[in-house]
């Protein structure tokens, strides 16, 4: 560990000078001058403790050389800019407390018994261990801590961010609202922020503004991740960054409820970011010795633009947060049966589809909504998880047994945190669902909500659960969520902690997977909410998959899947195929343009079997082996969106290039062609400049006039390769080996 020289104390502030650039992967603390330095990858993120005991953020971004100080500036003294505006107005504080005259976004709002809600944090002790930091701050007079937790990730430098509120008194302290983390980035022209939004059948819509005094707030009050909006953010300069160059700051929050990320400038231009729990009907009674606990916001920085900090994260994701301790199974080809059969489900029906989805290369046979209790439309039977009698006479064994001698695994969708009001479960027990004493009780697609918070509830949904998964031979489950909170009541709550609901629902949610996880470690399972409204870093430590939308469109899907990938990497991304005209658009696209776009994610086939020809088997098949042979560089490889939706040309170009560089796959999709069209060359990135790749088509065929066979790495990034499509939504993936 190398030796910090001297602090120099004046007017300028608290300078600190490091002699040597830290190792990657490391945290490290220099008394001397109070400066915690947290290093990973190419990414330094520093904070400090001042004279006034206060923490204060020192710097985001690049890992600063040997020579580079680290500035704090100082307390400023009053008037800063105004009488209106005090010192603590304007200075940064890594998590501040609401007091002291704290105008912006704080860390932590409170109130004590007395009717106090000044909170002032400062610095009390710290630890080190290994890559994780965690600091204590202490109200000023009052038994009452926040302890924050960071902890950086070596290979990417993405710091982990948490906080946990302590009530050491003797009198219950309310709390109205907290954050994970709060970041600030110095005052610099330009800051870009992007964001993620949408809609059901639309998600994950990439959409960018201007950072400035305007708070924007992105979040979810919905008791769930939403469709709406995702839990992530990303700033860049405007002019300076783009797709592969410049700085991007980016920030995605772990939790599955309802959540909050706010951004805004600041008086001076400092861009303030805070994460965390949804302040909006949020509150919660921090009794003695009690402690509460926030999700983790995960933050980080590249020096690549927009496309090096999506790689990043992609990294972090696979490495850290997916199951599989940094080597998650890639996704099989699953083909499921909603779209053929709907709620018309029976054992000689499945078994018909099973059939023809082995014939065509499919690894895992998933039924769909329709197989259980009184289920014959969306009206009755949620929450009674026992197989229908009338349709599954002998149980769920022989359909099982068929598709596992067909050589595939076999799923079931679920929609286990949901009841009908007309099941069997609803009538035994009308009090488990989320409710307010003698109000409506709303209904979304004729269901409601269980209270997931009891732990009745929790026990009974893991029972069950426990008990299908024991009883019969299921390797994955599809997990949806249809509908979000109305009428959020725990009634069966004294009134304080009523609001608990929100986090303690999420909480046994978590619990209920990592028990499932533990009992069935073989079972995968997927995240579905009306589409993708529910995909988060919470969510994606207990779950294998998540489904991206419930718009299939093959055209549609290209803008939603480039909008998850900034976030999200694709080993998680479901994409199927299905069938034309599409249910959601009316828009008919030919089925391999349908396979093409599918298979840069995981494949699924959703199409209605019985009504294929030879001609789409022959299709299917082919692409589907094809894709076999190059899935794993596409779920866990390098992304690099060398032409997106919305930028104004004609096509869609994605690349695919595998950690090893022995494998690339170049998506080349055509939204429509005019005569008037240039066909550009499209430069590859990322391949070794000195290895010969030979290429070839996906789903076989004589590659295009004036391709070569094969070529250096160098030739392909430098002159590119040009594919002359005509018409309109084709497409062709080239595969370099």
């Amino acid at each position: 560990m190398s030796r910090c020289k001297m602090i120099a104390l004046s007017s300028a502030g608290i300078l600190a000078s490091v002699v040597t650039s830290p190792a990657a992967g490391e945290v490290r603390y220099d008394p001397a001058s109070r400066v915690f330095r947290l290093t990973g990858g190419d990414t330094e993120y520093d904070i400090a403790v001042d004279e006034q005991g206060y923490l204060r953020p020192a710097h985001w971004g690049k890992a600063l050389d040997a020579a580079t100080p680290i500035m704090l500036p100082p307390l400023p003294a009053p008037p800063v800019i105004g009488a209106m505006d005090p010192p603590s107005s304007v200075t940064a504080q890594e998590y501040a407390g609401q007091g002291g005259g704290i105008v912006t976004e704080p860390g932590i709002k409170v109130a004590f018994a007395d009717g106090n809600r000044d909170l002032v944090l400062k610095y009390r002790s710290h630890r080190i261990a290994g890559e994780t930091l965690t600091i204590e701050l202490a109200d000023i007079s009052r038994p009452f801590t926040v302890t924050l937790r960071y902890t950086v990730d070596p290979a990417t430098g993405i710091v982990g961010r948490s906080a946990t509120a302590r009530n050491d008194g003797k009198a219950p302290v309310r709390i109205d609202q907290i954050a994970a983390a709060t970041l600030t980035l110095p005052y610099q022209p330009g800051y870009r922020l992007s964001y993620l939004a949408g809609r059901q059948l639309a998600e994950f819509g990439f959409a960018q503004q201007d950072v400035g005094p305007a708070l924007a707030v992105l979040e979810s009050r919905r008791g769930g991740t939403s469709n709406h909006m995702s839990p992530w953010f990303a700033i860049d300069q405007k002019g300076v960054s783009d797709e592969e160059h410049g700085p991007v700051w980016f920030g995605t929050l772990g939790w599955s409820g309802s959540w909050r990320i706010s951004v805004g400038t600041d008086l001076i231009g400092r861009v303030r970011i805070a994460g965390g729990y949804n302040p909006y009907d949020f509150s919660w009674q921090l009794r003695p010795g009690e402690t509460l606990e926030t999700p983790i916001f995960y933050v980080g920085y590249s020096d690549d633009g927009m496309g090096g900090a999506s790689r990043l994260q992609h990294r972090f994701q696979i490495a850290g947060i997916l199951p599989g301790n940094g080597r998650p199974k890639v996704r099989p080809v699953l083909y499921n049966s909603w779209e053929a059969t709907e709620f018309a489900i029976d054992e000689a029906g499945q078994i018909a589809l099973a059939e023809k989805a082995a014939r065509i290369g499919v690894e895992r046979f998933v039924m769909d909504d329709g197989w259980f209790g009184k289920r014959d439309s969306d009206r009755a039977g949620l929450g009674d998880w026992t197989p229908s009698r009338t349709k599954f006479p002998n149980g769920l064994g022989p359909l099982i047994d068929r598709v596992h001698k067909l050589g595939m695994e076999f799923g079931l969708w679920v929609e286990p945190e949901m009841v009908n009001p007309d099941s069997d479960l609803y009538r035994a027990h009308p009090d488990w669902v989320i409710n307010f004493t003698g109000r409506p009780r709303t209904e979304s697609r004729n269901q409601l909500t269980l209270n997931l918070a009891r732990a009745d509830v929790r026990d009974h949904v893991l029972k069950v659960l426990d008990e299908l998964l024991t009883t019969n031979d299921i390797q994955y489950l599809k997990w949806d969520y249809n509908r979000s909170f109305s009428e959020p009541g725990w009634p069966e709550q004294p009134v304080a902690d009523q609001q608990r609901l929100y986090v303690d629902y999420t909480r046994n949610l978590y619990y209920i997977l990592a028990e499932l996880k533990k009992r069935h470690p073989k079972v995968e399972i997927e995240s579905c909410s009306s589409g993708g409204g529910r995909v988060d870093l919470g969510i994606l430590r207990y779950t294998n998959q998540v489904w991206t939308s419930d718009n299939t469109d093959a055209f549609d899907r290209l803008t939603i899947q480039d909008g998850f990938t900034h976030a999200f990497t694709p080993a998680i991304m479901m994409a199927w195929t299905t069938d034309v005209p599409n249910w959601a658009t009316g828009r008919t696209v030919d089925l391999s343009y349908r396979f093409l776009s599918a298979m840069q994610g995981g494949l699924g086939v959703g199409n209605n079997l019985n009504k294929w020809g030879a001609a789409d088997f022959d299709v299917a098949t082919r692409m589907i082996a094809d894709y076999k042979t190059i899935r794993a560089t596409v779920q866990t490889g390098a992304l690099y969106r060398l032409a997106r939706p919305g930028d104004g040309g004609p096509t869609v170009d994605t690349l695919y290039v595998a950690d090893d560089k022995r494998q690339a796959v170049l998506f080349h999709m055509l939204q429509n062609y005019q005569a008037r069209d240039d066909v550009p060359a499209i430069r590859l990135r990322g391949l070794d400049p000195d290895r010969r790749y030979t290429v070839r088509l996906a789903g076989g065929g004589k590659l295009p006039d004036g391709i070569p066979a094969s070529a250096l790495g160098s030739r392909w990034m430098s002159q590119g390769v040009t594919i002359p499509l005509r018409g309109d939504f084709k497409g062709a993936a080239l595969i370099f080996e």
